[in-house]
């Protein structure tokens, strides 16, 4: 059987509604977010291509020599595919390297340790934990963490045959709100530890019940 694949059309169709009414959106949350605007977007929708076309190539990045891949994933999010944009970048995406191997305590090593020792989750756990530890600090990230996170979110998820995680007009304030939590709550300390469990299991509930079949689709 073919693997399943993103429905593109349908995920940009979700995320223009989300710029059209994120003015609203905005007033709702705990904390305020920047502006989904067109360039954004486009950097996102340019994410989910690459993850596509992981799930098309079985590419697994969290393999032995993969994970370069997930800082691609990175830069497209803060960068998208423009060659001038990305030489612009050039000293940022050098920076965001060296923290992403050698963050003790945060860096890949460390999500990818995570990873293993919660291999027998259930699907929704492991990928709402594994954006937990991407957003928490120390970060994986030297920024752009919200998105990419939730673009490995949808990499896990549709890996297994479970819609990805699309940003939608109904779940933006589930899904901004904890995440604020998230980032402001160190991995290592006491609140974390404490919280982590509740906070997991919110995340993973809103993959769970948010995840819509019409994101996903079968290889022609």
């Amino acid at each position: 059987m073919d693997p399943l694949r993103l429905n593109l059309p349908a995920i940009q169709s979700s995320l223009r509604a989300v710029q059209t009414d994120f003015d609203r959106i905005n007033r709702t949350l705990t904390t305020p977010r920047d502006a989904m605007t067109d360039g954004v977007l486009s950097n996102m929708m340019a994410g989910y291509r690459l993850v596509d076309d992981a799930l098309a190539s079985g590419l697994n990045p969290f393999e032995m020599g993969h994970s370069r891949w997930l800082l691609e994933l990175n830069a497209l999010v803060l960068c998208g595919t423009d060659a001038c944009r990305r030489a612009e970048f050039a000293a940022h995406i050098a920076s965001t390297e060296r923290h992403f191997y050698e963050n003790e305590g945060g860096g890949i090593g460390a999500l990818m340790d995570w990873l293993q020792r919660h291999q027998d989750e259930k699907v929704w756990y492991r990928a709402a934990g594994a954006y937990i530890h991407i957003l928490s600090q120390p970060q994986l990230y030297i920024e752009g963490n919200h998105r990419t996170g939730a673009l490995v979110m949808s990499y896990i998820l549709a890996r297994e045959g479970q819609p990805p995680f699309v940003l939608s007009v109904e779940n933006a304030k589930a899904y901004f709100d904890p995440s604020s939590l998230a980032k402001d709550t160190r991995r290592h300390g006491l609140s974390m530890l404490i919280g982590l469990p509740k906070l997991k299991k919110r995340f993973a509930k809103l993959l769970r019940e948010n995840g819509a079949r019409r994101y996903l689709t079968r290889a022609a």
